[in-house]
């Protein structure tokens, strides 16, 4: 099975953050609260689909697809 991003996600769609797949962005995506075994939540997406917006830790958090697909989850 494919590794998923929360890229992948639909609107609605709960999943658990496992990894990273940038070393860079995993650092400010940690910061932000993005750590693995928080389960994370795709809210909306702009008209465009670039920024989504997503629930994790208890708040919401906004980013680009291209961050997002970042975050591998299971």
């Amino acid at each position: 099975m494919s590794k998923r991003s929360v890229a992948d996600l639909k609107i609605g769609e709960r999943a658990t953050i496992m990894s990273f797949n940038d070393q860079l962005m995993s650092l400010k995506l940690l910061e932000m609260g993005c750590l693995p075994g928080a389960e994370i939540c795709l809210h909306c997406k702009a008209p465009l689909g670039d920024p989504i917006c997503l629930n994790v830790s208890g708040y919401c958090l906004s980013m680009r697809r291209s961050e997002a697909a970042t975050i591998l989850v299971e």
